[in-house]
Formats: C-alpha cells, sequence, structure tokens
C-alpha cells in the first residue's frame, strides 16, 4: 500500500450536485425520501464516500441508485458479505453502492459511491422512516441534519471509520429543496420552522392535510427542523397497518401490525404537588466546542436549576472533557451554603476541558452509592460530538433500575442517538436545543419531570377477539410522565371479521392511587398506508435485540442471527446487516485508477461547532490496476483544536492555537439577576441589590413597606409581584423557583399579605392579584 499523491478538495470539484428532500408525515410517523446527486466531471473513475447523518431511531427501508439509464435497487445482506461483494463488483469494474451504519453511533452512515466513470451521473434515493419525537409545547419535531461535526474519538478507541470534512456554508457545491406533506386523524393548527417556509397550504377543508416548501433559494447550511402542531394533540389513537401481500402469512412483515400512541392524563391535584426529596446529579459539558454562547447559556440554566431545587434533596454538580471534575466529592444536601459554594464555582466555568469523553464520568456517578429515599435525577447537557455512542448508552441502561436520566443537546452537531438513546434507557426525557432556543425553558420543564411522583405498577392489556393473538414488539412501558407519549408496536395474527374491534388497556399508579385507561379500535386495516408502522416495528424489535447481543457479549446463542433475519425479511438495517447494490449488467472494465473524494458537508459561518475541518488535501491510495481501494482521509490534520480552529502544523508541536474572539460578555438578564439573589429557602432579603433588580432605590423600597411586615416577607412578595408583572413570556423558567417562595410565604404563615401585594403593585406600577402568586 503506497500513497502517491495528495488532492486538495479546493482544486477538485466535488461530484455532488443537489439533494432532494420529500418529507411524508402522519400523525406522529414520518416517511423521508432523499435523493442525492452525483456527477463525476474529471476525467477519471472515482469512488466517492459521504457520510450521511441519520436521526438515530430511524429505519433505512429503501436504497437505490441511477447510473446513466441504469437503476439499481440494493438488497439489505449481512453486513460482512455485503462488503465482499461491494468490494468483488469494484475489482471488476462495476459500479457498487454500499450503505451500513456505523460500528460506533447509530446516526452515521457511510455512502460507498463506488466507482462512477468519468463524465457519468449517478442518483441515490435513500429512504427512511422515524418517529417524531414529542417537545415541550406539545409540538412534533422533525430535523434534517447538515451538519455532522466529526465525532470525538475517546483516546484508545479506533477510529470510526470515514472522516468528515467541514466547509463554511458559502462553500458548499450543492444545494438542498425540501418539501413535506403532513396528515393526521386531527386537524393541523401549524408548521413552524428555523428555515424560511412558504405559506402552508390545506388540502381539504377540515384542515387534516397539508403541504410544505423551503423557500427557494436555501443552501444547506444549517439543520432544517419542523415543528408541527395538531389540535387535541394529546388524544390517544391506535393505527392498524395490513401486511405484506408477498410476505408469508404469521410473519413479522406477513401479518397486519398496530401502533398505539398513549396519552395519560394525570389528576392536576397530583401533578400541583411538586416532590421534596431527591438526588440531583447535573453533568455539564464543558468541552471547547461549548464557547461563548453555549457555556454562558449552560451556567444561567444551572443557576435556575439550583434555585428551583426543593428544601430537603441532595445534588452535585460534574463537568466534562477529556477529563471530568466534580464541585463536591459526594452528593450533598441542598442547604443556603451548600448552593451560594456551587454557584461560585458554576460561575467560574468556562469550555476548557478539551475534548467530549463522556463515559468515564457516568462511570464515576453510577458508582457512588444510591442515598436512601432521594430517587437520582441524572441531567446530561452535551452538543453529543463522541465516538462511541452505544457504550454510554449500556452503561445507561445497566443503571436505570436506581435513576432517572434526562438529556440536553446542545446545537446543530448533537447526536440524535446519544442523546435520546439516554433518556430512552434512562427513563427520562430527551430535548434538544438548537438556533435560538433557550436553554431554560426546556430544561425547567424537564425538572418538573423529575419533580412529578414516580409512576409505578404500570401495565399494558389487550382483549382481541378469540381468533385474534397479539405479539407485542415494543419494549415493556417503564416511565410515564405528564404529556409525554409512548408508543406500542404490536403484530395481530389470525383473520377477523371486517367490523371486529381491539381493545387496549394501560394500567398504573401514581402518588398510590391506580388509574386506567382504554382505548378502543378497529381491527380493520388502513387501506394504501404503506409499511410504515410495520417497518418501525421490525426496528424497535431490531433495536431490543441488538442491546440484548451486547449485553452478553455475541455469547447468546442465534440472537445476531435472528437480528439479521429480521433485517433482511423487512428491509430495515441494523448494526450486523448493510444495503448492497451493484449493477451486474455492466460488464465492461473501468481503466485506470480509481480516486476517492470526501464529500464536504456544511458548516455554520457563525460560532464554532465543534471540530472544523477546512479545504485540505485528502491523502489517496492508487493502485495500477483496478482493485479494492484502501484511501488515508485524514493524512494533514491529526488533531484538531476543540474551539473549532484548526492548528497550524508548528502549532501542533507547541500547543498552541489561534486565539478565539471572546465577545463582550453582555449585561446580565433582568430575569437572572433577581433569581440570583433568592436564598435556598425560597425567600428574598431586602437589600440594595434586590431594590436594584426592582429598578428601584433601596430608599422607596424600604418606605413603602408595610410597618407590620418582616423585611424577609415583603422582599418576597416584591420578587414574586416583578416576575408575575414583568416576566410572565418567561414564566417557564421562573414559575418552580416561584412556587418555593409561595410555600415559603404559606409556611411562615405571613401577616398583612394582601397589603403586602397592593403595596408592592403600586411601588412597581403592577396589578398583580394575590391569588395569581399561590397565596
Amino acid at each position: 500500500m503506497n500513497r502517491c499523491g495528495l488532492l486538495t478538495l479546493q482544486r477538485e470539484p466535488v461530484p455532488l450536485k443537489s439533494i432532494e428532500v420529500e418529507l411524508e408525515v402522519r400523525d406522529h410517523v414520518a416517511t423521508v425520501v432523499s435523493t442525492l446527486n452525483y456527477e463525476n466531471k474529471e476525467d477519471k473513475p472515482l469512488e466517492a464516500v459521504f457520510v450521511f447523518p441519520l436521526p438515530g431511531d430511524a429505519a433505512v427501508c429503501h436504497f437505490s441508485a441511477q447510473i446513466g439509464q441504469t437503476q439499481i435497487v440494493a438488497e439489505v445482506k449481512e453486513k460482512q458479505k455485503a462488503r465482499e461483494e461491494y468490494d468483488d463488483a469494484l475489482s471488476s469494474g462495476q459500479q457498487a453502492f454500499l450503505l451500513e451504519e456505523s460500528d460506533q453511533s447509530p446516526d452515521i452512515f457511510s455512502l460507498s459511491v463506488g466507482s462512477l466513470p468519468p463524465g457519468e451521473s449517478a442518483s441515490i434515493r435513500l429512504e427512511y422512516v422515524t418517529e417524531l419525537a414529542v417537545q415541550a409545547d406539545d409540538g412534533l419535531r422533525f430535523c434534517l441534519p447538515a451538519v455532522l461535526n466529526p465525532r470525538y474519538q475517546p483516546q484508545g478507541s479506533e477510529g470510526a471509520g470515514v472522516q468528515v470534512t467541514s466547509v463554511p456554508a458559502s462553500l458548499v457545491p450543492y444545494s438542498l429543496s425540501f418539501s413535506a406533506r403532513v396528515s393526521s386523524p386531527r386537524p393541523i393548527s401549524k408548521v413552524e420552522s428555523n428555515c424560511s417556509l412558504d405559506p402552508l397550504q390545506y388540502l381539504n377543508t377540515d384542515q387534516t392535510q397539508a403541504t410544505v416548501k423551503l423557500a427557494a433559494g436555501h443552501k444547506f447550511d444549517r439543520d432544517v427542523e419542523l415543528l408541527i402542531y395538531y389540535k387535541d394533540a394529546h388524544q390517544p389513537t391506535a393505527v392498524v397497518e395490513a401486511g405484506q401481500a408477498s410476505a408469508e402469512p404469521g410473519s413479522l412483515m406477513g401479518d397486519p401490525v398496530v401502533m398505539v400512541s398513549l396519552y395519560p392524563e394525570f389528576p392536576q391535584s397530583v401533578m400541583s404537588s411538586t416532590a421534596s426529596c431527591g438526588e440531583f446529579v447535573f453533568l455539564m459539558d464543558r468541552s471547547g466546542s461549548m464557547s461563548n454562547t453555549r457555556i454562558r447559556s449552560a451556567k444561567d440554566t444551572l443557576l435556575l436549576l439550583l434555585k428551583s431545587l426543593p428544601i430537603g434533596c441532595y445534588f452535585n454538580i460534574y463537568s466534562f472533557g477529556s477529563r471530568y471534575e466534580h464541585i463536591f466529592l459526594k452528593s450533598v444536601e441542598y442547604s443556603q451554603q451548600t448552593m451560594e459554594e456551587a454557584l461560585k464555582k458554576v460561575e467560574q466555568m468556562e469550555a476548557d476541558l478539551g475534548g467530549t469523553e463522556i463515559l468515564e464520568p457516568i462511570k464515576h456517578i453510577y458508582s457512588q452509592p444510591c442515598i436512601p429515599n432521594q430517587p437520582r435525577q441524572l441531567f446530561v447537557f452535551t452538543d453529543g460530538e463522541v465516538g462511541n455512542t452505544k457504550e454510554v448508552i449500556d452503561q445507561v441502561k445497566k443503571n436505570s433500575g436506581s435513576h432517572r436520566c434526562f438529556s440536553f443537546g446542545i446545537g446543530e452537531g448533537a447526536s440524535s442517538a446519544l442523546i435520546n438513546g439516554m433518556a430512552k434507557e434512562g427513563g427520562g426525557h430527551a430535548q434538544f436545543i438548537t438556533g435560538t432556543d433557550r436553554m431554560q425553558p426546556k430544561v425547567m420543564q424537564s425538572l418538573r419531570f423529575a419533580l412529578q411522583p414516580a409512576v409505578v405498577d404500570i401495565s399494558v392489556t389487550w382483549d382481541l377477539p378469540k381468533e385474534v393473538s397479539v405479539t407485542v414488539l415494543s419494549p415493556p412501558i417503564t416511565t410515564l410522565f405528564q404529556g409525554q407519549r409512548s408508543l406500542i408496536y404490536a403484530q395481530l395474527t389470525g383473520q377477523s371479521s371486517e367490523a371486529a374491534e381491539g381493545c387496549v388497556t394501560l394500567t398504573y399508579s401514581l402518588a398510590g392511587h391506580p388509574s386506567e385507561n382504554q382505548l378502543h379500535f378497529s381491527l380493520r386495516p388502513a387501506e394504501d398506508a404503506g409499511l410504515t408502522v410495520h417497518r418501525l416495528g421490525a426496528q424497535t424489535l431490531i433495536r431490543s435485540l441488538e442491546m440484548e447481543e451486547r449485553e452478553h457479549r455475541g455469547q447468546q446463542d442465534g440472537v445476531k442471527e435472528k437480528v439479521v433475519q429480521l433485517s433482511v425479511e423487512s428491509g430495515v438495517r441494523s448494526s450486523f446487516t448493510a444495503f448492497i447494490a451493484v449493477n451486474k449488467d455492466n460488464s465492461e472494465v473501468i481503466q485506470g485508477p480509481l480516486v476517492r473524494r470526501n464529500i464536504p458537508t456544511a458548516l455554520f459561518d457563525l460560532a464554532p461547532i465543534g471540530c472544523v475541518f477546512e479545504l485540505a488535501p485528502i491523502g489517496c491510495v492508487m493502485m495500477a490496476a483496478p482493485s479494492t481501494i484502501m484511501c488515508d482521509s485524514a493524512v494533514m490534520f491529526e488533531e484538531i483544536e476543540a474551539d473549532g480552529f484548526p492548528m497550524m502544523e508548528e502549532e501542533n508541536q507547541s500547543r498552541k492555537y489561534f486565539p478565539a474572539a471572546v465577545p463582550e460578555q453582555p449585561p446580565r438578564d433582568p430575569l437572572l439577576q433577581l433569581v440570583s439573589l433568592q436564598e435556598a429557602s425560597g425567600c428574598w432579603l431586602l437589600d440594595p441589590a434586590l431594590a436594584a433588580a426592582l429598578g428601584q432605590t433601596n430608599e422607596e423600597v424600604e418606605k413603602s413597606k408595610p410597618e407590620k411586615t418582616s423585611s424577609e416577607v415583603w422582599a418576597t412578595i416584591l420578587a414574586l409581584i416583578w416576575l408575575h408583572g414583568f416576566k410572565m413570556d418567561a414564566k417557564d423558567e421562573w414559575e418552580l423557583l416561584a412556587m418555593k417562595a409561595a410555600s415559603w410565604l404559606c409556611a411562615h404563615n405571613a401577616p398583612c399579605v394582601s397589603e403586602c401585594v397592593d403595596a408592592g403593585n403600586v411601588l412597581l406600577g403592577c396589578s398583580v392579584k394575590k391569588e395569581a402568586l399561590g397565596l
């Protein structure tokens, strides 16, 4: 193997011309069809590799290629067999295409376009189905990732294979067109996006079907994110899908499959009483890619979290990069002293810990003994640039019986496989913070989830006609939160009449009260519904079996074989299979050496996000005769500084980096200024700092205080009035700490509350009612 030259992307044309995406949303599920158009403008055959990022829970179900007039459709095969066929095809001069899942992270796919003759065009079509995540405001989120930041590889682990090259968005030589069709049993109230959209077009009078398109002129320079809102979003539904006519009856693909979505509504009286115990562990990413606005936002979020914790709980804060740190040796009881100590350390935090090694701190946290009667709640914040996603998720699953895990993906480079996987296996909730999203409201919603009483004794039972049996494909439901959706997939075997009905019943216990939710549904399959539900059901079962295989380190008989069989039957890829397509009609051997290109993904023009590869030479291995080609695509840059700037050669030796531009610190948000003054108990103290935060002088505040009122009661009521009077738009962020303040006032049986509220309204120019303050 000899290196024989360096090729620069800056000088050579990149073969990707355009990307077209069609999105079909059916209630809570989406089918995504992507078409990638290539052209080899060089005078030699080309082997190109494109890394295609997908949602971690996506099920790839179609892969085909059009080369000139030739149409090639891929088949799912066992991974090693697929690789051998791909290599054999290349060595005999045939066009070949290979799609396989990264061994390290399920949301990275390497797409080898194979041998493309000079001047030839190729169009690659990739189709996948995915569940849409429910957001804090009941919107359903679809995201088409554009930026796939290079995954950070922990020391000692193998490289993940294909290197991703990033370039400034203005230089991306391809374009994106994107259209979506949305349909639901419920009316569609609105569709929003972080990109410019053409107006929403309703297709019927009851507004249950609509289309929307990306506005003209969009470049693939950011995540394309859609938020879809339905009326009556919390109603449970069931979708029955007919089996594949060509599949064997009794098999997963041959039988009907039902998808049930459940939204249990918990009594408001139970939900309003928040828990006063728990061990809250916060794990914050401090790698270089978290610099500037991200670390500032993270510190503000930790302030809100610490002020909102209930008296009587325990807490600790960890931060990580290439190494990890913790504020306390072990979790400590929440008090004024421990809160102040933690906040001082938080204020000193910077994005200065290097890379993103999350596995070791997670192992350390789980090694700490749990505190009796204090349920552990783990909050993880990261921009998700890690290379060992599966190991991290396995650790969370292994410890799922002793804690709940709430995860937050920050920025466009966050791995959906990591963020969703941690929350799913840890019985918590995942949130994504992208673009101009504020981190605080999403995090505070998760804290409200964590403070909800645990739902226990969860069971799902099926009542079906005696001639129909059910095989549940989904793992058992282990957690339920207010407003969180649970999807269940099940295979229905046996014949039933046209009018036959089924019933699924969810039972659980909340705060000692047993509850029951029932859903009756028709067993008649929906017409022309495709195989979306079947494929998602197959993918759910495949993921469970893969986890089982990893747990037993491949020692359990038959699991891998079962995954491969299920994957091949359903057409859904797995970690043991790949899509392989070979143009066997083309018997003409392609002459000349093959050249490999890495196709750039767009990089933001804004603040650096993780690692950046500028246009740089790519090492390539060329051989005299067509054969299996092996290339080194990372010759010129062994290391990239985590703040987003590449190291120069001499700087690599001396460990000096380009300095990041440090923006001026903006003045502190008045809300955060007021929040920072709250005591751990929930009250505020009457002092000049509070007066300044309220926009008053100390003398004015002191003079307006009713005579018989203590200074703490007066200060606390003023703070509550200010929050309700001036910051209702940020109520999600301060609601919990305001409830703590109201509880403090009630516990102290404060006299003259009405008089204080009246006087406070006059002083601050508000008209807030006492009842609104929770008093």
